[in-house]
């Protein structure tokens, strides 16, 4: 399950549980709104509280990447798992967005701010 929360400039994603592809294209539909008000678009990912992903979420996320590589300024990923940091890190390469992982939701987002 997820929360999204468009703002200007901005969509911020929490994922409780296992992210799924419903999930992730419930993320998708999101950013595509706040995407086409305006150009580029902040993320914030809280994942502390993901479970795992599904493979189809994993190969929608490069789609994604791909289709939007120059989209976004800033993804701010607050999580504790290095498996998720090392993820985070490795979609850099795909994006042309600065990010950056935290522990908290609250240095995330004066990240964003800055």
């Amino acid at each position: 399950m997820i929360v999204t929360n468009p703002q200007p400039h901005r969509v911020s994603v929490s994922v409780y549980g296992e992210f799924t592809l419903s999930d992730y294209q419930e993320f998708e539909a999101a950013v595509n709104v706040e995407l086409d008000a305006e150009s580029p678009v902040d993320l914030c990912f809280d994942l502390r509280e993901m479970n795992g992903a599904t493979l189809d979420v994993a190969w929608e996320d490069l789609r994604f990447a791909r289709r939007h590589v120059n989209d976004f300024r800033r993804i701010a990923v607050v999580t504790d798992s290095q498996w998720v940091t090392w993820s985070a890190w490795l979609s850099q390469v795909f994006l042309n967005a600065e990010i950056e992982v935290f522990e908290t939701p609250e240095e995330a987002l004066e990240w964003l701010d800055q």
